[in-house]
């Protein structure tokens, strides 16, 4: 069965920084598109970013020079990196991993921006 567990989240000052990470079972991240997700208060969940089994990678304009997208196929683990946080960004973060074969989520791990 396939498992997406986040981590990383947490509590943060505006302008601050925040590493997620999303390790995966089995040899998914390679094979898989993996994208990240959020939802924030009384907010439908939307696409943060994005990286193709190919590498390319994309991101929501909202997020854009702000995060970043890797993974490390070694250890079956994708990572969003959020620089320059704002309260905006305050929402649950979740793993998504994606393929004609199926969608597998993850838990999601809080992100919380202070002003």
């Amino acid at each position: 069965q396939v498992q997406l567990v986040e981590s990383g989240g947490g509590l943060v000052q505006f302008g601050g920084s925040l590493r997620l990470s999303c390790v995966t079972s089995g040899n998914i991240v390679s094979l898989y598109d993996m994208n990240w997700y959020r939802q924030g208060p009384g907010k439908q969940r939307e696409l943060v970013a994005a990286i193709m089994r190919g590498g390319s990678a994309n991101y929501a304009d909202s997020v854009k020079g702000r995060f970043t997208i890797s993974r490390d196929n070694a250890k079956n683990t994708v990572y969003l990196q959020m620089n320059s946080l704002k309260p905006e960004d305050t929402a649950v973060y979740y793993c998504k991993a994606h393929s004609v074969w199926g969608d597998y989520w993850g838990q999601g791990t809080q992100v919380t921006v202070s002003s």
